[in-house]
């Protein structure tokens, strides 16, 4: 197959290793070859075309193709000049951006897209938050059309609705509900095959059985928004469940006595942990303590909504309502959701005692109004999360790149041609400066432009 354009002269991080002076070879939609020096030349024909960081314009895309490359008389050459060159960065759980959300219809998700596809996210799971089964089953439907239709969207994640009450985070209570048969079965048969990961609580009535059918139908099981122990959570995991949704968060954390499910999926081999690495959501030390206690099975993810890209202000996530402030999104408090929180904690009025370490941990009202001010979602992308792992955390570049790449691609079923820059791979690479802004996007073989800043 022909070469389309040669990517040369930089610092590929790839597959766990940095390898300099490389360059990287597209046919069509493919990786076909990667190497380094100046062996690329003999790949690109005579009348090869050289393009600038400013050269946006796209190329024709042949069909899916593999094996050695021929020669071609029009690949389009890029000069990295030493910039860092890395797979193009894969986003599991993400609910929206630019003032959109993916539960929004196809208009929503091409707006949010178009913001996470300019900071490097090039394919893309679009999560959607609990809501009524028919509503949910809709918005399924219009995921699976977006991803036949675009190979970038790699399909649906449901964050809800079979999730534990007490851990809801920012999920309406009123929604949520145990899993049973024909709730499972609806929710797949609108998928259309395309639910790719789903979130729920194992401890809940039904979640074993399924857990058992969402596996045996090809999706990936998370476990997240539970009030699970460690016991429980191994079970699940056992079972099948191979994913902790945004770890630490919604979840009963590590204590010495009662490890949780953070531990458990720290030993189960093959367990994928998210981590929201906004420096909201988990502690630097605590993502350090997370990359050392499952090395290679961390996946940076977003958890982004609206705001992302657009700035503070009020917004709705699913059906509850919630404010940005200073880039921090938060369910919004009103005297009548903590009075109505308040009531559902019929016997914790006087003080309420951690079920974990024993500390009393205020008042129902004052838990009420932290329930209600929950966090509810981010504002992050994942070239900020990569920034901030290298800078911030002090994981190595090669380690931090796996994250957002090579491990999200194998938690959901797609190590075999994504996340890589190897031969037979998605041709998705981002080009990134020293400092790991974004700075030129490829996906499917195309550059990508946006009307977006990157940074």
């Amino acid at each position: 197959m022909n070469v389309t354009r040669v990517i040369h002269s930089a610092r590929l991080v790839s597959g766990g290793t940095l390898t300099l002076d490389a360059w990287v070879a597209f046919a069509g939609d493919t990786v076909s070859a990667v190497g380094t020096g100046d062996c690329w030349r003999g790949l690109a024909g005579s009348t090869s075309k050289s393009a600038s960081a400013a050269d946006f314009a796209p190329v024709s895309v042949s069909t899916r193709g593999g094996g050695t490359p021929a020669a071609a008389s029009a690949a389009e050459i890029v000069d990295a000049c030493g910039r860092w060159l890395t797979p193009g960065f894969i986003d599991i759980h993400c609910h929206g951006a630019g003032g959109a959300a993916f539960d929004d219809g196809l208009s929503g998700i091409r707006t949010a897209l178009a913001v996470h596809r300019a900071h490097g996210t090039t394919r893309s799971v679009l999560s959607l938050v609990t809501a009524q089964l028919f509503d949910l089953e809709s918005r399924l439907g219009i995921i699976a059309a977006a991803a036949e239709a675009d190979p970038l969207v790699l399909g649906a994640h449901l964050e809800g609705p079979f999730l534990d009450a007490a851990f809801r985070g920012a999920h309406d209570p009123a929604l949520l509900r145990a899993a049973d048969a024909a709730a499972t079965d609806r929710l797949l048969f609108a998928s259309h095959g395309y639910l790719r990961q789903i979130t729920l609580a194992p401890e809940l009535p039904g979640a074993g059985a399924a857990i058992t059918r969402f596996v045996d139908a090809g999706v990936a099981v998370a476990i997240g928004h539970s009030a699970a122990d460690y016991s429980q959570a191994c079970a699940a995991f056992n079972a099948g469940a191979s994913v902790l949704t945004h770890a630490f968060n919604a979840m009963h954390g590590i204590h010495h006595r009662a490890p949780g499910p953070v531990v458990a999926a720290m030993r189960s081999g093959g367990v994928t942990l998210e981590i929201i690495n906004d420096g909201v959501h988990v502690h630097p030390e605590v993502v350090r303590l997370a990359f050392a206690g499952a090395p290679g099975r961390i996946a940076l993810v977003t958890d982004a909504m609206a705001a992302t890209g657009f700035g503070d202000g009020e917004y709705r996530l699913g059906s509850l309502a919630v404010v940005v402030v200073d880039g921090v999104a938060r369910l919004a408090v009103d005297a009548r959701s903590v009075d109505r929180t308040v009531d559902r904690m019929v016997d914790r009025t006087i003080g309420v005692v951690d079920r974990v370490g024993g500390a009393v941990i205020g008042s129902a009202r004052d838990e009420a109004a932290a329930v209600c001010g929950a966090i509810a979602g981010s504002t992050l992308t994942l070239d900020a999360a990569l920034r901030r792992a290298v800078f911030e955390v002090g994981i190595p570049i090669a380690e931090a790149v796996t994250a957002l790449t090579e491990t999200p691609a194998r938690a959901i079923g797609r190590a075999h041609d994504l996340g890589l820059l190897a031969p037979g791979f998605a041709a998705d690479a981002v080009l990134l400066s020293d400092d790991f802004a974004v700075e030129e996007v490829f996906a499917a073989g195309q550059r990508l432009s946006f009307d977006i800043p990157p940074r």
